[in-house]
């Protein structure tokens, strides 16, 4: 791992222990090693040099001994303040928005994770035109395939165009994938089948959750989602049908995780991959009750979905890894479980509290069955939770627990109960 150091400001408006650590995570996820962590007492950074230049000439001397050539800064910087800064220290300067690029960057795997990713980075370089950073960042996006430059025009508002109608054109195709998923969306919204979003911040343990359910409920492995105990471990919205005993299916979305300082070009980039949130029909806010800052991540996701547009869908709190503390689980207390998603118990409870939830309007019904109408049988049998069957001399008496738009549709054969 590269060796770097740390920086970042200490003031009244943010929890800097929490947020440097987080940095220091990403840094770990950017196969980047931090070898020391300086911060300064300011109320707002330096405009020129975001830190004092005491402050950066003390790390300059620290990079010299640690054989640190990158300085990884805990803000976003002004293009004046990436360039100082690596003037001072003699450092490469990459600042908190370029780090979970990069990252970012390094994870996309599917077309519309690329594309958004593509989008961010471009639109983080605008500003940063010629700076070493930018460059770095993206060297081949600026300048390429434009060499007929008219007169006297300068090379940045050349490359501000080149990137711009690059932008555009992204954008354009993120577009074509973002009718995919809305056809998708409305061929759901016919089938009447229920959605659940598993939210909430980075490493949390949303896709653990995800596979521990699919595993409990007999789910073939192939399904299960890529997980590992790292920041943005994937970039990728997976959905999955979940089938309980009692036939009530739902479909299940692990979406990507927050962070804070969550980059604005990111925010924006990703609306499309968090759709699957927006239009859910139950919320399952993914806590990491481990962490001594969980109740600081739950406010950067609320924040969050509150800036993509995600809000009044009904949440449920559930607060993961509690097996890495001494206390009891699975325990509900209202709306809220305590659980591990590595415990089958836990799971178990996880699902019945969505159940509960999510199937409210399920109505149980009596209907008597006509011999000729097999099929209805069947169908009750594949799709409604069969509660008890009788066969009488005039057809099948079937008691169940039936969706609303199946209770619509067997309104004929409905019958009192005896």
């Amino acid at each position: 791992m590269t060796p770097v150091i740390l920086a970042g400001i200490e003031n009244e408006t943010e929890n800097f222990s929490y947020t440097i650590a987080e940095l220091d995570a990403l840094a770990t996820a950017a196969d980047l090693q931090s070898t020391r962590i300086f911060k300064q007492k300011l109320e707002h950074p330096i405009a020129a040099t975001y830190l004092g230049k005491g402050k950066a000439e003390e790390i300059k001397e620290a990079a010299l001994q640690t054989e640190s050539e990158i300085l990884v800064v805990n803000d976003e910087l002004t293009p004046t303040q990436i360039r100082n800064l690596e003037n001072i220290t003699g450092l490469e300067v990459i600042d908190r928005t370029a780090l979970i690029l990069r990252i970012f960057s390094s994870r996309a795997k599917t077309r519309e994770a690329k594309l958004q990713v593509q989008i961010a980075k471009l639109n983080y370089q605008l500003p940063r035109l010629h700076t070493n950073s930018a460059e770095k960042l993206d060297q081949q996006t600026a300048g390429g395939g434009f060499t007929n430059r008219g007169a006297g025009e300068k090379r940045r508002e050349l490359d501000r165009r080149v990137i711009q109608k690059k932008i555009s054109a992204l954008n354009k195709e993120l577009k074509e994938i973002a009718k995919e998923h809305e056809t998708k969306q409305k061929q759901r919204l016919r089938s009447d089948i229920k959605t659940v979003a598993l939210v909430g911040y980075t490493n949390a343990g949303k896709s653990t959750t995800l596979n521990g359910l699919l595993q409990l409920f007999g789910q073939n492995k192939t399904k299960q989602v890529f997980e590992k105990d790292m920041l943005f471990a994937t970039l990728d919205t997976s959905v999955r049908k979940l089938t309980f005993p009692d036939n009530k299916s739902l479909l299940l979305s692990d979406t990507v995780g927050f962070v804070s300082k969550l980059p604005h070009q990111l925010v924006k980039a990703f609306r499309t991959t968090l759709a699957e949130a927006k239009n859910a029909d139950l919320l399952l806010h993914v806590v990491d009750l481990s962490d001594e800052h969980y109740q600081a991540m739950i406010e950067t996701t609320e924040q969050t979905l509150k800036e993509i547009g995600v809000s009044e869908i009904p949440m449920l709190y559930v607060f993961n890894k509690a097996d890495k503390l001494n206390t009891k689980y699975p325990v509900l207390t209202g709306d809220e479980l305590t659980f591990s998603a590595k415990d089958q118990a836990s799971l178990q409870a996880l699902a019945e509290l969505i159940k509960t939830k999510l199937f409210s309007d399920y109505q149980t019904q009596t209907y008597l069955i006509p011999y000729d109408q097999g099929s209805i049988v069947e169908r009750l049998n594949k799709e409604a939770h069969v509660i008890t069957t009788k066969y009488l001399p005039e057809g099948t008496q079937i008691t169940a627990e039936v969706a609303p738009v199946l209770a619509q549709k067997l309104a004929p054969y409905q019958q009192d109960a005896t």
